[in-house]
């Protein structure tokens, strides 16, 4: 039986079990004047839980465990007893074999696979019609379970409420755990990296250059301070020379001298660019805005400008955060109270001079805490780095230079033919590592200065 049939089925059994413990909720209702301390479609949806979760819970267990107990059905096959020993042969062996049998696969590399395909197929059936009878048969007991506790002085409220309270703190677990394991991750490839490479040829070293590692010397080649560099050159310092104004500026506009209907129409276009696709940028990075920078260059007599400079990623970096920066500002901005704005105006003080005098310097905390969010979600950028930036790791304050960064880098290190456990492939972790670091201190620093500004003027 397949996976869908089994879930409409289970779902099936749960409707009937929501109609019959609703039709009998009813019926005692009506048979006395007592209150009660649950509805009948609380007690309808108590019974369609117990009816559909527990074998939903069994599925999702069971389709982990399944395939391992139809391998070794199908290793007692006499025809298994000529598999390669254990290793990566005899997995791609079996692998060709349960794709032959599912029919995914219209031929075989091993002949083999070919003859255990047949015995793949029938144990594959054998577990999938024990998994849908045992599933069956627990929704069932479970629903038949539930119908029995409809009853006057019975609370399915309360353990409805419970069940909706454990599955919200699951699903924040998931949150806090995945969190957890990228950071686990992180540390303990890092700390393999650390082994190899001593920290401070890494955090201080001034050559980076991974393609030529020396054995007796990795660190000399990995030091990542020209990735740094490049990162705050492109992430933060052209990016905001380009954001910052903009973003500023119109969410001064938008906030103090647009119309109401001039406000509502261009909030959202400007908010627009934060749901433009990354790539889009990118392309756009490489394919116009590169080009048009060497060209500049060139006219204005930098024959030596590169295809892939600093300014060019920089430059379409800023204007995908555009919308951060002004955001941050409009809601800042936006927040400062009535009074300060109209006392400055009846002291005979100017629009323009309110805004620079009073309204900005009111709302600086919030602005600032925008432009360290934009930074952050700026130095983090990957797409517009790898289209429109260098590889070449450099230290210039030339805009129209080759620049690299720490994800340009992190890409061209995981994508490499290199292996795992390399000193090549582990310094992307350690990059990945000093990245989350430098972004989740932005952000606390970020939101500590918006948490202030807030509490001042809540």
């Amino acid at each position: 039986m397949s996976g869908l049939t089994l879930l409409f089925l289970i779902i099936g059994l749960g409707l009937i079990g929501w109609l019959s413990a609703r039709v009998r909720a009813v019926s005692f209702r009506r048979q006395t004047s007592a209150r009660f301390g649950s509805l009948p479609s609380h007690h309808a949806t108590h019974v369609a839980m117990w009816t559909v979760l527990p074998a939903a819970l069994f599925i999702a267990i069971w389709s982990f465990t399944s395939p391992a107990l139809v391998t070794d059905l199908v290793l007692t096959n006499p025809a298994a007893q000529e598999l390669p020993p254990k290793g990566f042969e005899r997995a791609a062996v079996l692998s060709e074999a349960r794709n032959l049998a599912e029919g995914r696969g219209y031929g075989a590399f091993h002949p083999l696979a070919e003859t255990l395909a047949p015995a793949y197929a029938a144990a594959q059936s054998r577990y999938d019609w024990i998994g849908s009878a045992a599933a069956l048969l627990l929704a069932f007991a479970c629903g038949a379970w539930a119908y029995t506790r409809v009853r006057a002085d019975y609370r399915a409220r309360s353990k409805i409420e419970r069940v909706v309270m454990l599955l919200l703190l699951a699903a924040s677990l998931i949150a806090i755990l995945t969190t957890v394991g990228i950071v686990a991750s992180l540390l303990f490839e890092s700390a393999r990296f650390f082994r190899i490479v001593p920290i401070t040829d890494f955090l201080f070293g001034t050559h980076w250059s991974p393609q030529v590692i020396s054995a007796k010397d990795p660190g000399a080649s990995l030091g990542a301070v020209p990735l740094f560099w490049g990162t705050f050159f492109i992430g933060a310092v052209i990016a905001m020379i380009v954001a910052i104004p903009f973003g500023l500026m119109s969410a001064i506009y938008l906030t103090q001298y647009a119309a109401p209907r001039v406000r509502r129409w261009m909030k959202p276009i400007l908010e627009m660019l934060a749901g433009v696709p990354t790539v889009v940028y990118g392309y756009f990075a490489a394919l116009t805005v590169a080009p048009a920078v060497r060209d500049f260059a060139v006219w204005i007599g930098v024959s030596w400008a590169s295809s892939e400079s600093a300014l060019a990623a920089g430059l379409v970096m800023g204007v995908m955060i555009i919308p951060f920066v002004s955001s941050m500002a409009d809601d800042s901005i936006a927040a400062v109270p009535a009074s300060m704005r109209d006392g400055s105006l009846a002291m005979g003080a100017t629009s323009s001079e309110t805004i620079r005098k009073v309204v900005l310097p009111a709302a600086l905390p919030g602005v600032v805490g925008g432009v360290l969010l934009a930074i952050s979600r700026a130095i983090g950028e990957t797409m517009i780095v790898v289209m429109a930036a260098s590889g070449v790791a450099t230290m210039t304050l030339n805009p129209f230079a080759s620049a690299t960064t720490v994800t340009k880098q992190i890409v061209d290190l995981l994508t490499g033919e290199a292996e795992f456990d390399s000193p090549k492939t582990l310094a992307a972790f350690a990059l990945g590592l000093t990245l989350f670091i430098i972004t989740l201190l932005l952000n606390i620093v970020a939101l500590s200065v918006v948490k202030r500004y807030r509490e001042a003027y809540d």
